[in-house]
């Protein structure tokens, strides 16, 4: 049943239309009612998570290789969009680190128009999927694919962070092999005053995560740190000093370069933005559910976000995507209703409407220990170890592969060969553990089975020119060649075969044409096909491609009326 986010009307319920499938959860929320005291909850845990977003935001879009103005904008912009029209009553929004190398590599290759252009199609780009009702699709991308690339992305903000912790000022290149072997080469100009800014961020952090866990750590240790670097006049980086500081509001809306050469050279970027943002966003409103009790929409959650990344390249942000440390922290600091993400945003706004000239100040050694903070939470080594260690080794296999590539290739690249690899090694098992095979003289156990009566065949002998084939499992493309060669192997031909096809739940065309060159071998034979015990979906597919009808193919209901009608088959060709 899928969830509309009402309770059940009483009988009899009238038919729900196609735009009802996309009500946001803040139009549910608001009509279930709505107190002060619920605004007042909702604008306590709004503040805090503003307080969380600002350095986090800028830190993301300095790490991407942009201006932190621009991701204090995706907070605002896509921020208020993901929480207005969203499926999750507690998801809040805005830029995340999983994107920072996606990022990164599309302003490399195609520069910072070639980004906005690439978010602004992926946005389009989920809209469609949510349209077509795709976002409850995205739950089936394999875990171990996911577990590789997120630990890559997060390797690689984790070295990416090094450049600015140190303090070095020489240029770095992109790919990590390059990055590594460059910082090695001016680690002697490292600064000891800018390590000093960074370890104190991080002690910072590691103090409130263990003596506060609910206070915003992040900021405490931004403002802590970038003071005592103003304070004692270290020669460190700042905000200003690299990027002049930040506009106190948002700039005027303008569409990205949609010219055809653009959109074809960043469209495949596009998609993947478009992935990541799905998995992201589903992912944190999961989470949110396993935290509240709570149940989202993953196809108007998908609309949300498809839609907040359309809005946020029209005012110079970055793709975005419902973020889990943000939405947990809304749920602990008493968050209610989708308002709280609203007046984050609001929050977020006013903050540099205000806050603007205080930003200059912020120590870039500061905002790269926050990113080096979000890295280690996204490598998530216990994990990871216990993965590679515990885990099928197909599983390992996809792991390892997605993780490698991620770090070292891209991350197209990453995504596209591990759900590929997981689909083939997936099928591969299928295949294995398919129990398909020709039944001995006494072994056609009928339609007996789990929580089914003993048939009536157990165990008799098969009369003279008549074989049973059991299959069992799938039939689809990736075991489909074996039927085929089992039946030309046979030693003596039968008269009659009887494919017991009982636990087999569905087929496919490469399927069906297997079972084609079955009925054609078994044609050339003089062997007559009887099909027992077909279910529905293996019987509707067979009846439409016309294999029944054109290969007088006999049907039986269970495996003692399939041996009756064998019987007469076989007597008739005597």
């Amino acid at each position: 049943m899928p969830d509309n986010g009402h309770t059940a009307a009483a009988s009899p319920t009238p038919p729900s239309s196609y735009w009802s499938h996309f009500v946001p959860k803040l139009v549910i929320a608001l009509g279930e009612g709505y107190s002060l005291d619920a605004f007042g909850r909702d604008a306590l845990a709004g503040l805090t998570v503003a307080i969380l977003a600002m350095p986090l935001s800028m830190a993301i879009a300095i790490g991407t290789g942009t201006t932190p103005d621009r991701g204090l904008i995706t907070s605002v912009v896509a921020g208020f969009f993901i929480s207005a029209f969203g499926g999750s009553r507690y998801q809040v929004g805005g830029p995340a680190a999983a994107f920072i190398v996606i990022n990164a590599a599309v302003i490399t290759k195609f520069g910072l128009s070639g980004l906005m252009t690439a978010t602004f199609l992926a946005g389009f780009l989920l809209i469609g999927a949510a349209s077509l009702r795709l976002g409850t699709y995205i739950k089936y991308v394999p875990g171990p694919v996911i577990l590789g690339f997120t630990t890559g992305i997060g390797v690689i903000i984790a070295i990416g962070q090094f450049k600015d912790l140190l303090g070095i000022q020489g240029a770095v290149p992109g790919d990590v092999l390059h990055k590594v072997a460059a910082l090695w080469a001016q680690r002697d100009q490292a600064s000891i005053p800018a390590m000093a800014v960074g370890l104190a961020t991080l002690a910072i952090i590691s103090g409130f995560k263990a003596w506060k866990p609910t206070w915003p750590g992040l900021l405490f240790a931004v403002v802590g740190a970038s003071g005592m670097a103003f304070l004692l006049n270290f020669p460190v980086e700042t905000i200003g000093s690299r990027f002049g500081g930040i506009p106190n509001g948002l700039p005027v809306p303008q569409l990205p370069d949609l010219s055809w050469s653009m959109i074809s050279q960043v469209l495949p970027s596009a998609f993947t933005i478009a992935f990541l943002v799905g998995i992201e966003s589903l992912l944190s409103a999961v989470a949110a559910d396993a935290k509240t009790g709570d149940r989202h929409r993953s196809n108007v959650e998908v609309l949300a976000q498809g839609i907040a990344n359309v809005a946020s390249p029209l005012f110079g942000g970055l793709p975005a995507t419902g973020v889990i440390a943000r939405t947990a922290t809304n749920i602990t600091a008493g968050g209610k209703t989708p308002v709280s993400g609203l007046l984050h945003a609001v929050f977020v706004l006013l903050f540099m409407l205000l806050l603007a000239p205080l930003a200059f100040h912020l120590a870039l050694p500061c905002l790269a220990a926050v990113l080096l903070n979000v890295s280690w939470r996204l490598i998530d080594f216990r994990e990871v170890s216990h993965f590679l260690t515990r885990a099928p080794f197909d599983d390992r296999l996809i792991l390892l592969s997605t993780l490698v590539l991620t770090i070292f290739v891209d991350l197209n690249t990453a995504i596209a060969v591990g759900v590929v690899l997981a689909c083939m090694l997936f099928m591969h098992r299928m295949a294995e553990v398919s129990g398909n095979g020709f039944a001995s003289a006494t072994a056609h156990d009928g339609d007996e089975g789990a929580g089914r009566p003993a048939s009536a065949v157990s165990g008799v002998s098969l009369p003279p020119g008549i074989q049973i084939f059991h299959l069992s499992g799938p039939l689809f493309f990736g075991g489909a060649a074996s039927l085929t060669t089992a039946i030309q192997e046979l030693p003596a031909f039968p008269r009659v075969l009887i494919l017991r096809m009982r636990d087999v739940p569905l087929v496919d065309s490469t399927a069906l044409s297997a079972l084609e060159d079955v009925a054609a071998i078994c044609g050339r034979r003089n062997c007559r096909i009887v099909i027992a015990a077909l279910q529905s979906q293996p019987r509707r597919a067979m009846h439409r491609m016309g294999f029944l009808r054109r290969n007088r193919v006999v049907l039986a209901s269970n495996g003692f009326m399939a041996l009756e009608k064998a019987k007469v088959l076989a007597g008739s060709a005597n």
